[in-house]
């Protein structure tokens, strides 16, 4: 599946998500992943959504919802020229007889556990979606109880910014 990632600032105002998820809705677009929290701006958020490209037409979907009165902007973030995360949390059964194993998965993935019982373990992950993937395939054999994703963000790599405000603004004595 090819997936196009959006970043979109909008105006940090009640009821803006809703208007942006009813844009999606009426046009029978499906989101993939949605993540939404504050930017260095107290009165900007930065939306980042995910939506499949071969169903979802992205130049139409970027034009429809640069005409929101309250999105500030909007831009693709290319897979090469983009930084992209996401957090799972994985509770897996782990017994006495496996449990070793499990965490030498963990350990490779970067994994760090973060609740233990007899039965099971919980882990977080930070990483990449296609890695994130990754350990859950090595995790599925043991049997995964439980799984939570929070949706992908993502920032541009280096110097390239969708705010105003770019390495090249930031005074030299601040970096």
């Amino acid at each position: 599946m090819t997936t196009h990632t959006l970043s979109v600032l909008v105006e940090n105002k009640p009821g803006v998500l809703a208007h942006v998820a009813g844009l999606f809705s009426r046009r029978a677009f499906n989101i993939s992943s949605l993540a939404v929290g504050p930017t260095q701006d107290d009165q900007v958020s930065r939306m980042t959504i995910v939506v499949d490209g071969a169903s979802t037409p992205v130049g139409q979907v970027t034009e429809q919802l640069n005409k929101l009165v309250r999105v500030l902007k909007v831009a693709e973030m290319h897979e090469d020229a983009a930084v992209e995360r996401e957090l799972a949390l994985v509770k897996v059964r782990a017994d006495p007889a496996t449990r070793s194993q499990v965490l030498e998965v963990a350990a490779v993935f970067h994994a760090e556990i973060i609740d233990m019982s007899p039965a099971t373990l919980v882990l977080e992950a930070t990483s990449s979606p296609g890695k994130l993937d990754a350990l859950l395939a090595m995790l599925e054999p043991y049997g995964v109880c439980e799984l939570v994703r929070t949706g992908r963000v993502a920032l541009a790599r280096g110097a390239g910014s969708i705010t105003d405000r770019s390495l090249a603004a930031v005074p030299a004595s601040a970096s």
